[in-house]
């Protein structure tokens, strides 16, 4: 680039100067240096919907798009060089990060896309022409629909560019579950001696050690982790060159051919052709199946947030088997309250990407015949979902999991508080004997180890053996791994 473009995202009636331009609607004053043309107008004006911008990944992601479309066509003959080059230099411009802010329509919108795709559309040949010493908004030598978008239909281009996009979103998820996964890991390590008391239905149940509870906890994100890596390659696979409705239409057949391979090299991810172009422009149900994995490792992650704020409750008065670290005051009227706020936030979030999932379900159901209309909601869900959850999990870890600590006196105090061992006596003396040794230890405040002894149902040491709460949780033989 030998120049830089000083564009305009103003719509206001306040701007100095405007140009006209045409569409088959009509004709629509557009600010004179705007990069976005007559297309994109209409449609910031007709879905003013969340006020939010198009996100950056899937800016960038059509910018991919439209410059292997562009590299693809020059090679198979059908574009002149020299607007090939021009459009991919103003696509490098936009990956680059730049005249983001020209991309003004809404995420949420009607037309199954097109507005994004034409304003990508008209800021790529705006660009491309500015570049190239020409007026922005003359469309006589690269234009919109005739060159940039040459061999291709909001269908393929859009669901395509959401591939992308959500590949790169979920690369970030990934990396940031594997941390925690690792951070549940160590957690494991340092409280695998630790010892408490299990519970179910919230009721004692039998000893377990602390390290085996974070254990559980990695091992629950690591197969979250796995199923996203699996549906994650459905993403490879896209309709780019099917054209309007998987017909390829208007495509030619050496674009067509070589369409995945130049996407492939410019953004270092293989992509091909999906087996049935007409199925892959009709149905959208991989971004259902990417939502669901999502959702999924949503839930174990409340899971565990809500496990962490039982076992920190209290913390003089509930369970208080382990600390939080302290983040910030707990309540602006009880002095000295520090609540679970990342636990908390945690939660929330999953249930925003729970909520997130059934939109998803409902838009990928409402395809109609050979196309899906509702793809933006899709896709406006979709990146919230992983991002939303790429950051739980950031701060999850980093201002949690990292620095919580485990009161061993206490763990141990209510393990021997507890009759829950008394399971370990059924396979001596039956279950209805230790049913009513644990009954009457409860009720005279005895230990069960105590009462069995005086009974005559085991001597001391028999005792000790069995009923060692270390002993009870080391069922190697049942175990994943052998501690």
């Amino acid at each position: 680039m030998t120049q830089t473009v000083q564009p305009s995202t103003s719509s206001s009636t306040h701007a100095k100067s405007f140009r006209e331009e045409a569409d088959s609607i009509g004709i629509k004053q557009i600010p004179s240096n705007a990069l976005y043309g007559v297309q994109s107008l209409r449609a910031k004006e007709n879905f003013p919907m969340t006020h939010e911008s198009m996100r950056p990944e899937m800016i960038n992601a059509l910018a991919y798009v439209k410059k292997a479309c562009a590299i693809a066509n020059e090679n198979s003959g059908i574009l002149e060089k020299r607007k090939a080059e021009a459009i991919a230099d103003a696509c490098n411009e936009i990956i680059a990060g730049k005249y983001h802010d020209a991309f003004i329509v809404d995420p949420i919108q009607g037309g199954a896309g097109t507005s994004m795709n034409m304003n990508a559309n008209e800021v790529i040949a705006n660009l491309a022409a500015a570049y190239s010493g020409r007026r922005i908004g003359q469309y006589d030598w690269i234009h919109p629909n005739d060159d940039v978008n040459m061999g291709q239909s909001t269908n393929d281009v859009i669901p395509t560019a959401g591939k992308l996009a959500c590949l790169w979103l979920l690369n970030t998820y990934e990396k940031s579950l594997q941390e925690l996964i690792l951070s549940c890991q160590k957690k494991a390590d340092e409280f695998s001696d630790v010892l408490k008391m299990g519970r179910t239905q919230l009721q004692d149940a039998v000893p377990i050690r602390l390290g085996q509870e974070f254990d559980a906890y990695a091992s629950s994100l690591q197969r979250s982790l796995d199923r996203i890596r699996m549906i994650s390659q459905e993403m490879h696979q896209i309709n780019l060159g099917g054209s309007a409705i998987g017909t390829c239409v208007n495509v030619d057949r050496s674009y067509y051919f070589m369409i995945c391979s130049e996407l492939s090299k410019e953004t270092g991810i293989a992509f091909e052709h999906c087996s049935d172009l007409v199925d892959g422009t009709q149905n959208i149900d991989c971004f259902a199946s990417v939502s669901s994995a999502i959702k999924e490792s949503a839930i174990a992650l409340s899971k565990m947030a809500n496990d962490l704020r039982l076992l920190s409750s209290g913390p003089k008065t509930g369970i208080g088997e382990i600390a939080l670290p302290a983040k910030q005051n707990g309540s602006s009227i009880m002095p000295g309250k520090i609540n679970p706020v990342i636990p908390e936030v945690v939660s929330q979030a999953a249930y925003k990407v729970m909520g997130n999932d059934v939109t998803i379900s409902l838009a990928c159901e409402a395809g109609q015949l050979e196309l899906n209309a509702f793809e933006p909601v899709v896709f406006y869900s979709l990146f919230q979902s992983i991002d939303l959850m790429s950051n739980a999990v950031d701060t999850f870890r980093i201002n949690c999991i990292e620095g919580i600590q485990a009161d061993t006196e206490r763990c141990s105090r209510l393990l021997n508080a507890s009759v829950g061992i008394a399971t370990a006596l059924n396979p001596i003396i039956g279950y209805a004997k230790a049913a009513s040794l644990a009954k009457e230890a409860l009720k005279k405040g005895r230990s069960v180890g105590e009462l069995a002894v005086e009974k005559g149902y085991l001597k001391q040491e028999e005792l000790d053996e069995v009923l060692d709460p270390y002993q009870m949780t080391k069922l190697a033989q049942y175990s994943h791994k052998e501690n």
